[in-house]
C-alpha cells in the first residue's frame, strides 16, 4: 500500500478553487466585490512563487469570521456540488481509480482551505484530506488558521504528522501537481508527475525526467 497525493488546483479541477469561492461567495452577496481584484494580485504572486500565504488566508478568510462551523460546511457542500463538480479532469478520476484498484491511500492535498477541499475529498471517496485547517473560537470562525499550513515544505510536514509511525512512508509513493510551489512534495515521493504544469515545473519535470501529463475537461 503506497501514498497516492493529489494536489486539487489545477491538477484535479480545471481553476482555482480559493479564487472560485470568492467569486461564489461575491455572487452570493456574502463578500464585497472589490476582493476579487487583490485576490488575484496575491494570486499572481502564488504563480510567481512569492506569496505570503499566512497574508493570503487572513485576506480571503474575513467574509467567514463570526460565522459557525455548520454554517460554512453547508454552504461550502453546496460550492462543490454547484461549482466544482463539473471541473473535475476525467482523467484524474480515472487515476484516483487506479490507484483505488492497487490498493493505495488516496490523499487529497491542498494549500486552499479546509473548507474547500474537505467536500472534494468526500466527492471523490480519498482516504485522507489535507489542507489548511480554520480556526475556531466557542463555535465560531475566528477569520484565521490554525496548525502548520499545508504549502510548500507544509505538505510534506503535515504528511509526516499524519502518518507518524508508519515506516517506510514515502516509499513506493506518488505524486501529481501542477505547481513549482509543491516541488517539496514532489520531491518526497517516489513517483512524481507533473500535470497541466505551470511553466516552472514543467521546466523542473522535463530536466529530471519526470512525466508530464496533460488533463482536460
Amino acid at each position: 500500500m503506497a501514498l497516492a497525493l493529489f494536489d486539487l488546483d489545477e491538477t484535479l479541477i480545471a481553476g482555482d478553487s480559493a479564487s472560485l469561492w470568492l467569486e461564489y461567495m461575491v455572487a452570493e452577496v456574502l463578500a464585497p466585490a472589490s476582493m476579487i481584484a487583490e485576490e488575484q494580485a496575491m494570486m499572481s504572486l502564488y504563480h510567481q512563487g512569492k506569496m505570503d500565504m499566512h497574508q493570503y488566508m487572513a485576506f480571503t478568510l474575513q467574509p467567514l469570521a463570526g460565522k459557525t462551523r455548520h454554517w460554512l460546511d453547508s454552504l461550502s457542500t453546496r460550492f462543490a456540488e454547484q461549482v466544482l463538480r463539473e471541473r473535475l479532469y476525467p482523467e484524474g478520476l480515472a487515476r484516483i481509480e487506479w490507484h483505488r484498484e492497487r490498493g493505495d491511500d488516496l490523499v487529497l492535498i491542498s494549500a486552499s482551505g479546509e473548507h474547500l477541499v474537505a467536500p472534494m475529498a468526500k466527492m471523490l471517496g480519498m482516504d485522507h484530506c489535507v489542507a489548511i485547517l480554520l480556526n475556531e473560537e466557542e463555535g465560531m470562525l475566528t477569520g484565521q488558521t490554525r496548525g502548520t499550513l499545508s504549502f510548500r515544505e507544509g505538505k510534506v510536514a503535515r504528511i509526516n504528522q499524519l502518518f507518524a509511525g508508519r515506516d517506510h512512508l514515502w516509499q513506493g509513493s506518488f505524486g501529481y501537481s501542477d505547481s513549482h510551489n509543491d516541488l517539496p512534495m514532489l520531491r518526497a515521493v517516489s513517483h512524481p508527475h507533473a500535470v497541466n504544469p505551470a511553466p516552472a515545473l514543467r521546466q523542473q519535470a522535463e530536466e529530471l525526467g519526470w512525466p508530464v501529463w496533460e488533463w482536460q475537461c
